[in-house]
């Protein structure tokens, strides 16, 4: 299993404190999560229905006539690369690193670039995946830019995957509207902008055909029905993603004054998280986890992601912080 943010029974192991005495920002999740409403009882006693309504309110939430609800994006991941023969993938080496594990264990030849692919890279690529933005760094890529990669690959029978899991704050840098052409895959996820990642529920946005098949490799009732019933309600709550929209990225803003305020300047980020490079991030990591403050740790490059703390939390970092920042600096 691979290392991902999120794993704070973990820390509260190894560090003697207990897991409701942390401040969890090592995910990048929203801290302010969609509320929950009340479930009828009946969707625990029956199979998911397909007809529920939840792909009609997921169509016109991403602007993408097909499209496949599954377990999480995670699901979706897996999955992809056992539709194709062995190939060429070229993929960021900074990224979410679930990607690379897929399709390396599924005998895929996979090549890394730093920023973005160059012509070389793409020629000799079958299978080219990007986040956007990109988990940890940040860093987008303009549509333009990526519909050009798409047609490049699509012209000899390549791929471009696309995982948007933290695409929702930008719905206009999406490029889910574009789904439904050969050759290109989609990835997003309730998990981030909505805070529901315990709900697993994901979508697949490509090509009618080809979405067939993950259907079939899938199989049946791959979301429970009390998470579709919730999906669905998230997805229409047209008021709620506006106000989170314009929410977020100042509370993104404030986070990056506020680590830059002890000298820890982010090179990146996102509306929920900021992305800091710095050559003593273990040791960082180490003084705010004895804190009860948990990061997500990248050992390359030498870096730490910071997720939004609740609203009543801002005084807990700022002090831990400034102890973190003292015990290096000294």
């Amino acid at each position: 299993m691979l290392e991902h943010g999120g794993n704070l029974q973990q820390a509260a192991t190894q560090y003697g404190i207990p897991l409701a005495d942390w401040l969890d920002l090592s995910t990048g999740i929203h801290p302010q999560h969609y509320p929950i409403p009340s479930l009828p009882p009946a969707l625990f006693q029956r199979l998911p229905p397909i007809n529920d309504g939840l792909l009609a309110a997921a169509q016109t939430y991403y602007g993408a006539q097909h499209l496949l609800a599954c377990a999480g994006s995670q699901a979706a991941l897996q999955v992809l690369p056992v539709l194709r023969k062995p190939c060429r993938v070229a993929m960021p080496r900074t990224m979410y690193q679930e990607h690379a594990y897929a399709w390396q264990r599924a005998g895929h030849e996979v090549h890394f670039f730093d920023q973005q692919p160059d012509s070389a890279t793409l020629n000799n690529t079958d299978v080219l995946l990007v986040c956007n933005p990109n988990n940890p760094t940040g860093q987008t890529y303009p549509v333009d830019i990526l519909l050009s990669w798409h047609a490049q690959l699509a012209s000899r029978g390549g791929w471009l995957v696309v995982d948007e899991a933290f695409a929702d704050i930008t719905p206009e840098c999406s490029l889910a509207r574009h789904a439904g052409q050969t050759g290109l895959w989609v990835l997003r996820s309730l998990g981030k902008f909505f805070g529901l990642a315990g709900l697993r529920v994901g979508f697949l946005l490509g090509e009618p055909k080809a979405l067939a098949e993950v259907e079939s490799s899938l199989g049946p009732w791959t979301v429970a029905g009390p998470s579709r019933y919730i999906a669905k309600m998230a997805l229409e709550d047209t008021d709620w993603q506006q106000q989170m929209r314009e929410h977020l990225p100042t509370q993104s803003r404030q986070l990056s004054q506020l680590l830059g305020q002890y000298g820890l300047h982010p090179t990146g980020g996102t509306a929920l998280f900021q992305y800091v490079q710095h050559p003593a991030s273990l040791q960082l990591q180490d003084a705010l986890a004895r804190q009860g403050v948990w990061t997500r740790y990248f050992d390359s490059p030498l870096s730490l992601r910071f997720g939004l703390p609740p609203a009543t939390e801002w005084a807990r970092l700022k002090q831990a912080l400034a102890h973190a920042s003292a015990s290096i600096s000294g």
